[in-house]
């Protein structure tokens, strides 16, 4: 009875064993938590948003022609201009002394041909009583050119003195504002050293700087919307005019002006603070993801996609548009609906299944406007 008792036992432990065994040997799978959205294309079109200023299509730095003492500033920052009025004066005193002096070299020049004229007739009389020869009345002739050419170069002299002096007055060259002075009474200023700016009247536009991975974005937009800070509920449509070739030193950026079509000037001032808006930066409709739901692999850029049945993992090779802020446009890859791998992508591979978040923490991929 003892040996049948101890047969049993064994073979007890004998099973029990064997299911350890089994147990041991089954392949254990990781199931990584990640965060994921669901791609979605909209039927509207990604927007994007830009700041800059209020300015004037024109604006003039305006500078005397010739050097001088600061005498009188008839302007003010903000004063109304009109074409030809007069806004700085120079101490006219040295002009005027140099005309005085032109204007004398002019007389001795007039007198120099008033008596080469007179030896000319002398000779040409010494000359037929022949008591004077042919080539002294050659070199009368000759003298009188001399006088002449003399007199031409003073009298040229004495007209550019003339103008010398009537730039000592600054004027405007349109009609416009100042927006800013560079000198004061009582300072020595140079010839062609700006003074007083002056934005001119008429076309209006609005100045930003763009960095460089929004430039490409810019360039693409369809249609600009100009709004001002001062007056949110009006609009006016703009138009890129220009676009810098290189970058600011300072800022990195590229400046930009945008043109505003039939502009109010009563309303949009200069300096304001104004937003430029595309509303159609990359067509009619687009796919947004975070960026750190892309994954870079030797310069290929791709997305974990989920399947839904499976909640297994695989890349997906896309192609990207321009970055904004922290998400990127998918241009190509994606048809939308698919879920996405936006947290936790350097840690899966090919295949590997995931746990998704709740569906309530889930978030949709919208074509909201860049902020």
């Amino acid at each position: 009875m003892m040996k049948t008792s101890l047969t049993v036992a064994a073979a007890v432990a004998a099973l029990s064993l064997a299911g350890c065994q089994h147990e041991e040997t089954k392949p254990y799978e990781e199931v990584r938590p990640v965060q994921a959205m669901v791609a979605g294309r909209n039927a509207g079109s990604v927007g994007a948003a830009y700041s800059g200023e209020i300015v004037a299509r024109y604006e003039s730095q305006l500078g005397f022609r010739t050097p001088g003492k600061l005498a009188a500033r008839m302007v003010d920052v903000g004063s109304v201009v009109k074409r030809g009025q007069a806004l700085m004066r120079l101490d006219p005193e040295q002009e005027a002394l140099h005309v005085v002096a032109a204007s004398a070299d002019v007389d001795a020049a007039r007198s120099r041909v008033a008596q080469a004229r007179v030896d000319l007739q002398r000779t040409e009389q010494l000359l037929a009583r022949q008591f004077a020869s042919r080539a002294e009345l050659d070199q009368q002739k000759l003298a009188l050119d001399q006088a002449e050419a003399q007199l031409r170069s003073a009298i040229a002299q004495r007209d550019a003195s003339a103008n010398q002096r009537s730039y000592t007055v600054l004027t405007a060259d349109r009609d416009g504002v100042v927006t800013a002075i560079g000198a004061e009474t009582g300072q020595v200023v140079a010839a062609g050293q700006p003074v007083v700016t002056v934005a001119a009247d008429g076309e209006r536009e609005v100045a930003i700087s763009i960095p460089e991975s929004r430039v490409d974005e810019l360039r693409q937009a369809k249609s600009l919307q100009v709004s001002v800070w001062a007056h949110p509920g009006r609009k006016w449509t703009g138009v890129l005019r220009e676009l810098a070739p290189g970058t600011d030193s300072v800022t990195r950026t590229y400046s930009a002006r945008i043109s505003i079509r039939e502009a109010d000037l009563a309303v949009l001032r200069l300096g304001m603070t104004a937003s430029v808006f595309a509303p159609d930066v990359e067509g009619t409709s687009a796919i947004r993801l975070p960026l750190t739901a892309i994954v870079d692999q030797q310069g290929q850029r791709q997305v974990w996609v989920v399947e839904p049945k499976t909640s297994r993992v695989g890349l997906r090779q896309v192609t990207l548009g321009s970055p904004q802020d922290d998400s990127v446009i998918v241009l190509a890859g994606l048809s939308g609906g698919e879920t996405v791998v936006t947290a936790g992508v350097h840690m899966l591979e090919p295949g590997q299944r995931v746990q998704l978040p709740a569906p309530e923490a889930a978030s949709t991929a919208t074509s909201g406007g860049a902020k």
